[in-house]
């Protein structure tokens, strides 16, 4: 399969991109950063901004499928990169015939969701990081989610909790919606999508993931994404 990969130089675009690749695929990187990506058999890299159409169509065209990994900062001014990227990706999916879609987004998508068991989560930090410094940024993932339900496209929302770093692929679940769980590694969410682009048992709704084998040591995380990463 030909694969388009939006945000392939990001965290979890080089989890989502290395595997692809190693599972046989085709892969276009779509980044703004060619120099970013070294060469490899069956990797093609396509320069674009993501709200450029003309740039979006051309890495699009041949392709079938989409998965975006694109991602932005928290910023106390109105974000804009999740639903203005949504909305020029899925005009050049329908223009190429395109159908198949899958696009990150977070469990803070999910008003209801609340994991089992995370007092210090669901009480301190989810306030604090995604409710207040995070609002911004999560609003428009929803805006986002929007544009993508409106479309007639096969997509997948795909909602993983706090992102980590670990070198390899563990043990993780899945579920309708969003999962019972406060961490998702990288390299399971890249594992995720690229399985379910194969099996389809999310097409037109949310897909949860959360990491099971392993967790994050959580000084280091608030460290290397909150802070090492600005």
């Amino acid at each position: 399969m030909r694969i388009a990969v939006f945000g392939a130089n990001g965290p979890t675009g080089r989890h989502l991109t290395g595997q692809a690749l190693a599972a046989g695929h085709e892969v276009v990187a779509v980044t703004r950063r060619p120099g970013s990506l070294p060469a490899r058999p069956g990797l093609t890299v396509a320069v674009a901004d993501a709200t450029d159409p003309a740039a979006v169509d051309a890495a699009i065209d041949g392709t079938d499928a989409v998965l975006s990994a694109l991602g932005a900062r928290f910023s106390k001014e109105t974000v804009t990169t999740y639903s203005a990227s949504a909305t020029v990706m899925t005009e050049a999916m329908v223009r190429h015939g395109v159908k198949r879609l899958l696009t990150i987004s977070s469990s803070i998508a999910d008003p209801g969701w609340r994991p089992t068991g995370a007092h210090f989560f669901n009480h301190v930090l989810d306030p604090l990081v995604n409710r207040r410094l995070g609002r911004t940024l999560h609003e428009d993932m929803r805006r986002m989610e929007d544009v993508i339900r409106a479309t007639g496209l096969d997509w997948t929302l795909v909602r993983p909790s706090g992102l980590f770093e670990h070198p390899v692929v563990t043990d993780y679940r899945t579920a309708p919606t969003s999962a019972d769980g406060v961490f998702t590694a990288r390299a399971d969410l890249a594992a995720s999508m690229l399985r379910e682009l194969e099996e389809r048992r999310y097409v037109r709704t949310a897909m949860g993931v959360i990491t099971t084998a392993v967790k994050p040591n959580l000084a280091k995380l608030i460290w290397n994404e909150g802070v090492k990463r600005k």
